[in-house]
């Protein structure tokens, strides 16, 4: 399984893979320590650290990330995004601070699972959805804080060539955030698509995404390895127009609008052209 990669990509030497494995084992060793002080301080340092964190396990596995659009700078903000593989966390947690909304086996992850907690990210067990409404109270509570929220509203991750339907049960998170006794009034949500178009300077094409993509029984570790033993990788992470939820709108219909702009976004970023009939599909 460790090899599962190499037709996309050319194989490192193995002084490589060792060397890039060693910087991130040794990256974690000294930024965890630190991270966790400022957490349990409440030092500012706190949201910088995560991005350091991020962006040196990106350098160490070649993950090369263009980013199209910005990110809102809008309070409260809770981003929809698809999901692909582990690596979307490490792509997005390069651009910014964040805390993700994150499925609870993630707790167990090697090295990802602590970094996870440390960065302050929501565990739901997505398996129960007599607790949806409780995690969405959670996450009210930490939009409330100002924390930009990523949920990855598949609540799976897919192959990287198409878009799960978007469950619209946490998205109802931001109408508890506009509902609650707090002062906030309007939540502001932002659609985000990841396309991994790229590997070793060369289109995916849909069997390369396919093999970058970590999903069904894939395990992580076999995953990882893969990963280091490939060669760069490239990922245009999209940000489109921010949608604004004031109570008004039902949360269906703001998440069928989220994952229509992120299905469009996706094409365009895995193609590079206009992808307008993507939305007409979307309606169907």
């Amino acid at each position: 399984m460790a090899s599962f990669i190499d037709d996309v990509t050319p194989p490192r030497s193995t002084v490589r893979l060792i060397c890039s494995g060693m910087f991130i084992l040794l990256l974690a060793l000294m930024i965890f320590p630190l991270q966790w002080l400022c957490w349990r301080f409440n030092w500012r340092l706190q949201r910088l650290l995560p991005i350091l964190f991020h962006r040196g396990v990106a350098w160490a596995i070649d993950l090369r990330v263009k980013v199209v659009g910005s990110a809102s700078s809008k309070r409260p903000m809770l981003i929809l995004s698809n999901h692909v593989s582990w690596l979307d966390i490490t792509a997005l947690g390069s651009l910014m601070p964040l805390s993700f909304v994150a499925k609870s086996e993630i707790v167990n992850w090697p090295l990802f699972g602590l970094m996870a907690k440390l960065q302050r990210s929501i565990f739901i067990d997505r398996n129960r959805r007599s607790s949806a409404k409780d995690d969405s109270d959670v996450i009210a509570a930490r939009l409330e804080e100002g924390d930009p929220i990523v949920l990855f509203a598949e609540s799976t991750t897919s192959d990287g060539n198409r878009i799960l339907p978007f469950r619209s049960a946490l998205v109802g998170a931001a109408r508890a955030a506009v509902t609650s006794d707090s002062p906030t009034t309007e939540v502001h949500i932002q659609p985000v698509s990841l396309a991994y178009n790229g590997a070793d300077g060369l289109p995916t094409g849909r069997m390369g995404r396919a093999r970058i993509g970590w999903y069904g029984d894939m395990e992580m570790v076999p995953h990882l390895i893969g990963i280091l033993r490939g060669g760069p990788l490239d990922i245009t992470i999209s940000f489109g127009s921010p949608m604004i939820d004031d109570g008004s709108a039902h949360r269906k219909a703001l998440t069928r609008a989220a994952e229509q702009s992120v299905r469009l976004m996706l094409a365009e970023g895995l193609t590079g052209r206009k992808a307008l009939a993507v939305v007409e599909q979307a309606q169907e």
